[in-house]
């Protein structure tokens, strides 16, 4: 830990109000969150909704054009410098050197940090990531899943209080992600608290607490069975012959709030139940349906709906 951080702090993010403007643009209005530390979260929401703002302003790495707080204890204005150096921060795109080899690559992460005994810290992040077998490959041959983790390895080997990992999974394929999730839960186990910003629901349901995002406003945050809870959605469930053509007439419903298709059947969701039943009865009476517990995709995409068109404004 740092010197002059505040170990007695709960909350690894404390942030109010958080706006950032680009020229004309407002990415971000009045983002407001708290986290505590040692936890996993997801960050959520559509593309363009102000998530990397965010997570940028968080870290230092963008001043906001409004609002205050802090970053493991240090003030995300003034103290920035001591937020970066206390984070590790995965981009979504590959960010190290392809000409050089795992090893190499992380002795010259070890050199900027300016570590100490650096052999060692690199031999030892090699064994936990399991990357020694492809120690000397170049990082330019890895495939997606290789290069994601050797980024992991690189942005945690200074031993950081913050992970933030932007898109981290993207690209690469189911076993990779489930075997990336498995380090982030051993990490947040010692310690770290971890801000994940993904698109996949199924990672969402693997956070201990969730931030939604749509349009630059924070729309919820907090657990995901009680987000779903929240959100009162009753979610029908309906397959059979001909689902697929269905979707736009039950979005044309007003008791329906969002109908979507989840694999080959068709999801209606809305907050009364009668009001639903009817508008089944008058659309596809003939349908094999069945009342489902509402997913948190359902939820999201009624949160969406429910967020209404961008209003930000731009130049």
């Amino acid at each position: 830990m740092t010197s002059g951080q505040h170990p007695d702090a709960d909350l690894a993010i404390d942030v109010r109000d958080l706006v950032k403007e680009f020229v004309g643009k407002r990415a971000v209005n009045g983002v407001s969150i708290q986290m505590p530390r040692g936890k996993v979260w997801g960050f959520l929401g559509p593309n363009g909704s102000g998530k990397t703002t965010t997570i940028r302003m968080i870290c230092g790495l963008l001043s906001p054009t409004s609002g205050e707080g802090k970053c493991l204890g240090y003030d995300i204005i003034n103290e920035a410098a001591e937020i970066k150096r206390n984070t590790g921060y995965m981009t979504q795109k590959f960010s190290f050197w392809n000409d050089l080899s795992i090893r190499e690559n992380l002795d010259f992460v070890a050199r900027l940090y300016e570590l100490p005994q650096r052999h060692a810290v690199v031999d030892r992040t090699l064994a936990t990531l399991g990357l020694q077998q492809r120690q000397n490959q170049l990082a330019g041959e890895l495939s997606g899943g290789w290069k994601q983790r050797l980024a992991l390895a690189a942005v945690t080997m200074h031993g950081p209080d913050l992970l933030l990992l932007d898109e981290p999974t993207a690209g690469v394929d189911p076993q990779a992600r489930r075997e990336f999730w498995d380090e982030i839960h051993l990490l947040a186990n010692s310690g770290m608290t971890v801000l994940v910003s993904t698109h996949y629901m199924d990672e969402a349901e693997r956070c201990d607490k969730i931030v939604y995002l749509a349009h630059g406003n924070l729309i919820t945050q907090g657990r995901v069975q009680d987000i779903i809870a929240e959100s009162k959605l009753i979610t029908y469930r309906c397959t059979g012959e001909g689902v697929r053509e269905l979707a736009q007439r039950f979005r044309d419903q007003p008791e329906v709030e969002h109908a979507s298709y989840f694999g080959a059947a068709l999801h209606i969701s809305g907050i009364h139940r009668e009001a639903l039943v009817a508008a089944i009865q008058r659309v596809f009476p003939d349908g094999q349906w069945e009342e489902v517990p509402t997913t948190l995709e359902d939820t999201f995409i009624a949160l969406m709906h429910r967020g209404g068109a961008d209003k930000r404004s731009f130049a």
